[in-house]
């Protein structure tokens, strides 16, 4: 039996791991590293193990350390989570050497299914050869064979695009998970990621617990999952599952695994690749079979025999993964004190709770919110509106896409959803909520009325009150408009005091009700609409929770400083980050035609390609490889010149250039499809 188990991760997945621990009665270790050290995981363990240092491969990537730690905190087994060492065989056998229980496949099955070539080739599938490929072969999908979470991937669609993106993969690959192979598949516009959740004991049976689509997603990483995966033809479910467990039983599996596919437009089922592991979106399974994966993994590793069948599944089980970025700005990551997180009604798995820092090292998932319902559609509705009532304050999240893609028509539709939606529907999903401009006047009486007033009315009129808000996260990222310039979409709101309340000369058509520092009531077209208010001391930031959702703004100053302002074609860093790379040969006096990429920014495990904002002469580069970059860092200047020919990026003769700026595209140089399409490889 298991009394103390250590679990090699953190965040999110080690409090889901310690909640099941701790309704079985067994005790828990966790190990951290420097920044994690006050983090939600070590304050809900029994008991925590330092590893020294912030970055991971000086930390939950050394398995030596790890293991160190689980004996010196006299733990007898470990759970390795997912990601980091997760999929690592090495690791698995120095937890076994040590004489420690190994909650997970034996090392040989995960040393089997570790590399996407071996495993296909497993299968029977063959997969393409990089440097082999024809003109014919286009479009392809370049993917890194170890690791996984979209790093190390390339689409090529065109042949003299392809000796660079295998360069660039092979090195992504690397360093991400220090293996630089890389392989080709077919590349599928319109596919489905569907996938089987696998539970096997040692004793020799294996259930396949239903499927799941986690088609929405966002460079190659999920977005949406769900259970099971909606209008699927149940000779297809039949087929999934043969190939599913034939997968497991060839490599003498044990424990809790999945088995992903890509479901073509036409049916067909193409095997991805197997993880050897517990899978992010494994609480809809639980959902759906009403059984404890975790629990039912820690029994396995004891020796435990399963039931010959598995539980019969009920209703339908929708999970939204709510992550610190901006999906307005090509969902760069995003860092900060995260005041609050409820989501209500919903189960909430998250690493975080309220005061906690959201910082760069680690990926950007907050948390996960998870509705089960008798029915597809309403599971989706629940979940929607679950989100849509949240309060998540702090950094920016993607909490308005979450709710509007439950609520596409495309995604309602069973089984209608592709890998390329957010391709195709990215930019309406971002727009400005609705609703904006009211949720503002709240913001703004709010903070006047968190201001005493005169002692008594007067019988004086009362030149209104002026303030201004941006949406969102707020200027900057890119240079040029300086903070103090309200960004587009912004809102300026004029007020005065008057007997009973305030006026709105600007708002005609709307009447306070009632304004205090945390709520305001307004009457809009004979309806009344209570919108809660919270303001951080020292903070511009201002939340607004309205009965149609959640509205974030940046208080702005009614005058610009000039000082603020920054020079045309400043580069400046849109998040803290690492500088990865440089491009090859870049330095100052060079000139750079717009849309070029400069420079690689790593972070919160996604790596942004910054470029040229304009054809020009790169007058300043203040980054190289290995610096640490605040957001809003000055990282190079671009003099947005005339190019020899006399045009500027837009063709135009004699044209300035347009203003400096940083892009961080979705699929920088073919580095992340915008769509998430995996390739398939046929079985």
């Amino acid at each position: 039996m298991i009394e103390t188990l250590l679990v090699a991760n953190r965040g999110e997945i080690a409090c889901r791991v310690f909640r099941t621990c701790r309704d079985l009665g067994i005790r828990t270790v966790a190990v951290h590293s420097d920044p994690d050290a006050g983090a939600l995981h070590v304050r809900e363990a029994d008991a925590a193990v330092r590893l020294p240092g912030a970055a991971p491969a000086d930390t939950y990537l050394r398995g030596d350390l790890v293991v160190a730690a689980a004996l010196a905190a006299g733990a007898d087994a470990v759970h390795p989570g997912y990601g980091f060492l997760s999929e690592s065989a090495a690791f698995a056998r120095e937890v076994e050497a040590a004489g420690l229980t190994w909650v997970g496949p034996p090392p040989g099955a995960v040393e089997a299914m570790a590399s996407k070539t071996r495993a296909k080739r497993l299968l029977g599938v063959e997969p393409l050869d990089p440097d082999a490929l024809t003109e014919a072969d286009l479009p392809v999908l370049v993917k890194a064979a170890a690791g996984g979470g979209g790093r190390g991937m390339r689409v090529v669609r065109e042949m003299a695009a392809l000796p660079g993106e295998l360069a660039a993969a092979r090195a992504e690959a690397l360093a991400a998970f220090g293996d630089g192979e890389v392989f080709a598949e077919p590349y599928l516009e319109r596919g489905r990621h569907v996938e089987v959740q696998l539970l096997a004991d040692a004793h020799g049976t294996v259930w396949p617990l239903g499927t799941r689509d986690c088609s929405l997603q966002r460079r190659h990483q999920k977005v949406v999952e769900e259970a099971p995966a909606p209008g699927l033809p149940e000779a297809l479910v039949e087929e999934l599952y043969g190939t599913a467990v034939r997968a497991a039983r060839a490599v003498g599996y044990r424990g809790a695994g999945t088995v992903e596919f890509l479901v073509g437009p036409d049916g067909t089922a193409h095997f991805l690749e197997m993880n050897t592991r517990l899978q992010v979106e494994h609480p809809v399974t639980e959902a759906v079979y009403g059984v404890d994966l975790v629990a039912l993994q820690l029994r396995v590793a004891e020796g435990a025999a399963l039931p010959p069948e598995p539980p019969a599944p009920r209703g339908h089980a929708v999970e939204a993964r709510l992550y610190a970025e901006d999906p307005a700005r090509s969902f760069a990551p995003q860092t900060g004190t995260l005041h609050a997180l409820d989501v209500p009604g919903v189960r909430l798995d998250t690493g975080y709770a309220a005061g906690d820092a959201v910082g760069v090292h680690y990926d950007a998932l907050l948390a996960k919110a998870v509705a089960h319902a008798p029915t597809r559609a309403e599971a989706l509705r629940l979940l929607a509106r679950a989100l849509e009532r949240a309060r998540v304050h702090g950094p920016v999240t993607n909490r308005d896409l979450l709710v509007r893609s439950l609520r596409h028509p495309e995604f309602a539709e069973p089984g209608r959803a592709d890998t390329g939606f957010y391709a195709r529907h990215l930019d309406a999903l971002t727009a400005p909520l609705p609703g904006g401009r009211y949720a503002a006047v709240a913001a703004a009486l709010a903070e006047a009325s968190a201001r005493p007033g005169p002692g008594a009315w007067r019988n004086l009129p009362s030149r209104p009150r002026l303030r201004a808000y941006g949406d969102g996260a707020g200027a900057g990222g890119a240079g040029g408009g300086g903070a103090g310039v309200p960004e587009a979409g912004g809102h300026e709101v004029r007020y005065a005091r008057v007997r009973g309340g305030y006026a709105l000369p600007d708002d005609p058509d709307v009447r306070v009700v009632s304004a205090t520092a945390r709520e305001v009531r307004l009457e809009v077209g004979g309806v009344v609409r209570p919108y809660r208010v919270t303001v951080r001391p020292g903070s511009d930031t201002v939340h607004v929770d309205g009965p149609d959702g959640a509205h974030r703004f940046t208080r702005r100053p009614r005058f610009p400083d000039p000082a603020e302002r920054t020079a045309p074609g400043s580069l400046l860093a849109p998040m803290p980050g690492t500088v990865v790379r440089v491009a090859e040969g870049l330095a100052a006096g060079a000139r750079v035609e717009a849309g070029r990429p400069l420079l690689w920014l790593e972070a919160m495990k996604m790596e942004h390609q910054v470029t040229a904002p304009a054809s020009g002469v790169l007058t300043a580069l203040h980054a190289a490889p290995g610096d640490q970059v605040e957001l809003g860092a000055l990282l190079a200047v671009v003099d947005p010149a005339p190019a020899p020919d006399g045009r500027d990026r837009t063709g135009t003769p004699g044209g300035p250039g347009g203003p400096g700026g940083l892009e961080v595209p979705d699929d920088p140089g073919g580095a992340e499809a915008p769509d998430g399409s995996q390739a398939p490889a046929a079985p």
